[in-house]
């Protein structure tokens, strides 16, 4: 039976009020669609976890979405602050917002404990490190081994992560290239998933080129085809980093009603993805074609 589903149903059916959400993607393949049809549902109470929260999870706390932000590093890449996350920690608006905080590495542990369901992960860099001090989920135990005393990190299990992804089968079978940040160990460890995918493909295409398959249809819940579902992040030989975007955001993240009249244009003021890309207009995805780097064919070798 096919996963495939749209947006709207899957962030109905999967996303709940309070959960954990992932929202995974390292520098591209940052699902912000998602994001936006969590903000139209006015889902709330959720405790937004991510390796480096940038403009997607800036605008879900803008739009009141959050409770808590669990994170590594925090900012605009590029650019400078977040300004929303930034009112709601100093000011409490639109809503007071708690933080969690780690290092990369950190995050990393978490999502590769997570995923293997271990009961924690040990990581040396947090040694003379303030955040201990500042994070009581961050412990210290005993090396059994004899060693030097080691800090801990507790695994991180996302009631919901959201994957985007290259291509993916209408079973859920995904595939990435380029940078694959933590989207396999976010997957891993969530006790739902949601693969957002460019183009939905043929089982064909997944079989002839494994090594691609990321996450597996096994661990899936939901299947949404989304071109540009990532903009203005990127997918790797889709289209390019809409720097403009990330620019432009500084401004109108600086003042609440530029930043809710935003909202209202692109977000709330929209059925989904489809109407942003047509809104957006074709001089844009245009600007971001990509070159071309075709990676070539292999033998895996036929067994007799």
């Amino acid at each position: 039976m096919s996963k495939v589903t749209t947006m709207r149903d899957a962030i109905a059916d999967l996303v709940r009020d309070g959960d954990c959400v992932a929202i995974e993607g390292f520098t591209h393949l940052i699902c912000f669609a998602a994001g936006h049809e969590i903000i139209r549902q006015r889902k709330r109470g959720l405790t937004l976890c991510r390796l480096t929260p940038d403009l997607i999870y800036d605008q879900m706390i803008a739009a009141g979405c959050a409770r808590k932000l669990v994170f590594s590093y925090l900012g605009n890449p590029g650019v400078g602050s977040l300004h929303a996350v930034r009112r709601a920690v100093e000011k409490g608006v639109p809503a007071p917002l708690e933080l969690e905080e780690y290092s990369h590495f950190g995050m990393v542990g978490r999502l590769v404990a997570g995923a293997a369901r271990l009961p924690f992960y040990p990581v040396r860099t947090f040694t003379g490190s303030d955040l201990p001090a500042v994070n009581r989920r961050i412990k210290q135990v005993e090396d059994p081994y004899g060693g030097e005393p080691v800090h801990v990190v507790p695994p991180l299990n996302p009631d919901l992560t959201v994957i985007h992804v290259q291509r993916a089968d209408r079973d859920g079978n995904a595939q990435v290239w380029g940078l694959p940040g933590m989207q396999a160990e976010a997957a891993f460890a969530a006790a739902r998933v949601i693969v957002v995918a460019e183009e939905i493909v043929d089982e064909g295409v997944i079989r002839a080129d494994p090594n691609r398959t990321v996450i597996p249809g096994l661990i899936v819940d939901a299947v949404v085809p989304e071109s540009y579902g990532a903009h203005p992040s990127y997918a790797q030989g889709y289209y390019d980093r809409d720097t403009e975007a990330y620019l432009a955001w500084d401004s109108i993240s600086r003042d609440q009603a530029a930043l809710g009249a935003w909202l209202d244009e692109w977000v709330y003021g929209l059925s989904g993805r489809a109407e942003y890309v047509e809104k957006m207009g074709p001089s844009v995805w245009q600007r971001l074609e990509p070159g071309e780097a075709w990676s070539g064919q292999v033998n895996y070798g036929l067994y007799r």
